[in-house]
C-alpha cells in the first residue's frame, strides 16, 4: 500500500493524476471507435444502397401496381393473390427447386471427391487444383455460349453419341432435356469453387486425430466416415447453402440459353427469370417485387432448414 501511494504522489507531482489519464483513455477510445466507423462506413454505404435498399424498395413496390410508365396506385395484397393463381409461377418455382436439389447434392459430391483426391500427394497436384477450380472463375456467359454449341443437335456432345450408334436428343429444343442440360452446366462451373473450400476444411483436420484412427486399426474409408466427414460439417454447410442460395437464384444461364423467354414450354423458366420479365417484359413491377418478397421469404426458410440439419458446430 505504501509503495502504491508513492507512485499515486509521483503521478500527481508530474501532473499525471487519476481523472487526466482516465481523460486522456477516454479521447483514445473514442478515437479508435470513429476510426473503425469511419473505416466500415463506405461497407455499410454500399451494403444499404445495393441490397438493403433494393429489398425495402421491393417490399414497398409488392404493394402497388406500376409498370414503370404509369403512376403508381395501391392495390394492397393483390399481386400476392394474383401471382399465387398464376400458373406460370408455379412451374417457375417446380423448376427452381428441381433445379437446386439435383445440382446441390451432385455439385458438392463431386467437390468433395476432387478435395480428397486433391489432398494427397499427387505429381501435378497444383495443376490439377487449377484446372478443376478455373471454370469458376470465367465468365458465366462465356460458357454458357460454349455449352450451347456443344449440346446444339449437330454439336460436339451429339456427335461423340452419334459414333457410339447412341440416339442423339435435341438437347436445347427439348422440354424434358433443356433444364438438364443447364443443371450439368452449373455443375461443372461450380464444382472447382466448393473443391477449394473442402480443401480447405480438410487441412485443418488435425492430424493427430487421423493418426490416432490408423493406429487403432481403421480402414481409409472408416476414417473418412467416422473422422474426417464429421469434421466437416462446417464446411460441408457453408457449401449447401452457398449452393442451395446460387441455385435458386440462377438467370443467367437460363435467360441466355432460352434467349429470355424460359422456354421451351416454359420448361428453363426460373423464379428469378420469372421476375425479371415480369418488370422488363411484361411491365408489372409490382408482381415482380411480389415474386420478389415471396421467393426471398422462401430462400430464408431454406437456408434456416438447411442449419436445423447442418448447422451444429462440431468439437475437437
Amino acid at each position: 500500500m505504501k509503495m502504491e501511494a508513492d507512485f499515486a504522489s509521483a503521478d500527481k507531482g508530474r501532473g499525471l493524476g487519476p481523472r487526466p489519464l482516465r481523460q486522456k483513455m477516454s479521447r483514445m477510445r473514442l478515437n479508435d471507435l470513429f476510426a473503425g466507423y469511419a473505416f466500415s462506413l463506405p461497407s455499410v454505404i454500399v451494403l444499404f444502397v445495393f441490397t438493403l435498399g433494393p429489398a425495402l424498395a421491393a417490399f414497398y413496390l409488392s404493394f402497388f401496381s406500376w409498370s414503370l410508365l404509369n403512376h403508381m396506385h395501391f392495390v394492397g395484397l393483390s399481386n400476392f393473390w394474383g401471382l399465387l393463381h398464376y400458373s406460370v409461377f408455379w412451374i417457375a418455382v417446380r423448376n427452381s427447386v428441381i433445379f437446386a436439389c439435383v445440382v446441390v447434392p451432385v455439385q458438392t459430391a463431386i467437390a468433395l471427391a476432387l478435395a480428397v483426391m486433391l489432398n494427397q500427394n499427387l505429381p501435378a497436384r497444383g495443376f490439377f487444383r487449377l484446372a478443376f477450380y478455373f471454370p469458376s472463375i470465367s465468365s458465366s456467359a462465356v460458357i454458357t455460349l460454349i455449352f450451347m454449341w456443344m449440346f446444339n443437335q449437330l454439336g460436339l456432345f451429339n456427335s461423340f453419341l452419334s459414333w457410339l450408334g447412341l440416339p442423339q436428343p435435341d438437347w436445347l429444343g427439348s422440354p424434358h432435356f433443356a433444364l438438364p442440360t443447364i443443371m450439368i452446366m452449373n455443375i461443372w462451373t461450380t464444382s472447382g469453387a466448393f473443391m477449394i473450400i473442402f480443401l480447405a476444411g480438410l487441412q485443418g483436420i488435425p492430424m493427430n486425430l487421423i493418426e490416432a484412427a490408423a493406429v487403432d486399426g481403421a480402414t481409409s474409408w472408416k476414417t473418412f466416415r467416422n473422422v474426417t466427414l464429421p469434421l466437416l460439417r462446417t464446411t460441408m454447410f457453408f457449401v449447401v447453402v452457398m449452393g442451395v442460395i446460387g441455385t435458386l437464384q440462377m438467370f443467367d444461364q437460363s435467360f441466355i440459353m432460352s434467349g429470355g423467354t424460359g422456354g421451351p414450354l416454359h420448361s428453363t423458366t426460373t423464379v428469378v427469370l420469372l421476375i425479371y420479365n415480369f418488370i422488363f417484359n411484361y411491365g408489372n413491377v409490382g408482381y415482380g417485387a411480389a415474386a420478389t418478397v415471396l421467393w426471398f421469404i422462401f430462400i430464408m426458410g431454406a437456408t434456416l432448414a438447411t442449419n436445423k440439419w447442418l448447422g451444429q458446430s462440431v468439437e475437437y
